[in-house]
């Protein structure tokens, strides 16, 4: 099982260090895995809302020279690439959900330019990746608009939700195609029980809930680090709030791996709300596994 398509990798772009960092970052995806690379610019709606015609024929005028930036740019990665040049006029979310069904990757920067080129922060990804059928990447440094990091492990956040073998797949592949160990964190919260056990005066065993955890781990992964025998894999069973422990292991990490619906762990968290805290708060960059139907 692979955890990416065929398809191209396309990546948003709008003339800030945050889409420049990502457009890199995808670049350098597409050249190693042989795959297509589409750089989309979504002229600014508030643009097309006016009727000025003048406007609206500048913001198309400078969305073609932020293309062009971008492909320049990413020449200095991929110098054999050719990537597909796209301007859009539906709005950044819209522009890259429309190629969510046939690409591989999606690609975005953790930060956008708003209408008047205020920042804004979370706006494009949060929707991309709520919304994507596909893999979902927001890229990011460790500090601010700083490049996405290229030392350190790759941390997969591993729970029982129907994207998590998408999760394991992607995280592996990634680091044996960066040379990276894996970190395998399963992260699980006690809450619930320990206010059913108080209720019911029962005695709650947290050591035996944690070996439990750690089977599952270990069968999450099973099969997986023998057909990567060249990845180093460290498993790691934490107990406490899943965003948190993942956000605190991604630290130092040049990559996380979450699935679409959350981790669950013991206590079953809301399905989603784990990989949004995840792509607000980490300080490396963010992939958002998906799962496949059928």
């Amino acid at each position: 099982m692979s955890g990416y398509s065929a398809g191209p990798i396309v990546v948003g772009v709008d003339g800030s260090d945050s889409a420049s960092h990502a457009a890199r970052w995808a670049a350098a995806e597409a050249a190693g895995r042989g795959r297509e690379l589409v750089l989309v610019h979504a002229v600014e709606e508030v643009s097309l809302s006016l009727r000025i015609e003048r406007l609206r024929d500048a913001a198309r005028l400078r969305g073609k020279r932020v293309l062009q930036a971008a492909q320049e740019s990413v020449r200095e990665v991929a110098p054999g690439l050719t990537p597909r040049l796209l301007l859009s006029e539906q709005g950044a979310p819209a522009a890259l959900l429309e190629h969510a069904g046939s690409a591989s990757l999606i690609v975005t920067g953790a930060r956008g330019l708003g209408p008047q080129g205020r920042f804004m922060t979370g706006s494009v990804p949060f929707a991309v990746a709520t919304h994507a059928s596909c893999p979902v990447a927001v890229i990011r440094g460790h500090t601010g608009e700083a490049a996405p990091p290229a030392e350190g492990p790759v941390v997969l956040g591993v729970d029982a939700g129907p994207s998590s073998e998408e999760a394991i797949a992607i995280a592996f592949e990634e680091a044996a195609w960066r040379g990276a160990p894996l970190l395998a964190v399963r992260c699980w919260n006690d809450t619930f029980l320990v206010a059913v056990y108080e209720e019911m005066r029962w005695t709650l065993d947290r050591s035996a809930l944690e070996a439990a955890e750690r089977e599952m781990l270990a069968q999450s992964l099973a099969g997986w680090e023998q057909k990567y025998p060249n990845v180093a894999v460290e498993q790691r069973v934490v107990r406490g709030r899943p965003a948190e422990e993942l956000v605190a292991a991604g630290d130092g990490a040049r990559m996380l791996v979450v699935g679409s619906r959350g981790l669950g762990g013991v206590a079953g968290m809301f399905l989603g709300s784990t990989s949004q805290r995840v792509v607000s708060a980490a300080h490396c960059p963010v992939l958002v596994a998906r799962h496949r139907a059928g």
